[in-house]
């Protein structure tokens, strides 16, 4: 595939800002709450223009969720692929998820609010692709605890994931940095406890 030319690297740029104007217009408002024409205005373009990159709101929706949990799990498995040992992977994960977490707390508010938003099929996807990446911290934490089950290893996974994302709940962007030592503390204390 040849280089992009100019007006196909401007459309990828204006779709990329619209993503994140989406993204935290949709974490404000919630999905119902943004119409075409803010989401347009955001960006310096009219409502319909925004159609010109998405079919639709739910679409644009949809590239935001199945788009963050497809990096997930591919940062995931990248990061235990690459660990030397269980504790490092472990610790490694935690501190993934942390970055994102902390990063684009936009995204766990859209997922915790909007998920039902997301038509059927790609939401099944969005699940299947999540699960996947539930299942690295599974098979991480059973290298380094064989004695414990799928099912324990599975609820400490979620029980983490529970901790971590509450950080746009009980963080604002100017704590975040602070909060993050205390729950990579946690989590990694939560998973790897007896």
């Amino acid at each position: 595939m040849g280089a992009l030319t100019r007006r196909e690297q401007l459309k990828a740029e204006r779709r990329k800002e619209l993503l994140q104007a989406g993204a935290r217009l949709i974490a404000e408002h919630g999905f119902l709450g943004v119409r075409l024409d803010d989401l347009g205005a955001a960006v310096g373009i009219s409502g319909p223009a925004v159609y010109r990159h998405f079919a639709s709101k739910e679409a644009l929706l949809t590239e935001l969720l199945v788009g963050i949990s497809l990096r997930l799990l591919a940062g995931g498995e990248r990061v235990a692929d690459e660990a030397g040992t269980p504790r490092i992977a472990l610790a490694a994960l935690v501190d993934f998820h942390l970055d994102f977490a902390v990063g684009e707390p936009e995204l766990i508010r859209i997922q915790d609010r909007d998920l039902d938003k997301v038509p059927a099929g790609p939401r099944r996807e969005l699940r299947r692709t999540q699960r996947r990446y539930v299942e690295i911290w599974v098979s991480v934490l059973r290298e380094l605890r064989p004695d414990l089950s799928e099912e324990a290893a599975r609820v400490r996974a979620h029980a983490a994931f529970g901790l971590m994302n509450s950080t746009p709940h009980s963080a604002t962007s100017a704590t975040a940095a602070r909060a993050k030592p205390i729950l990579r503390a946690m989590a990694l204390a939560a998973l790897d406890s007896d």
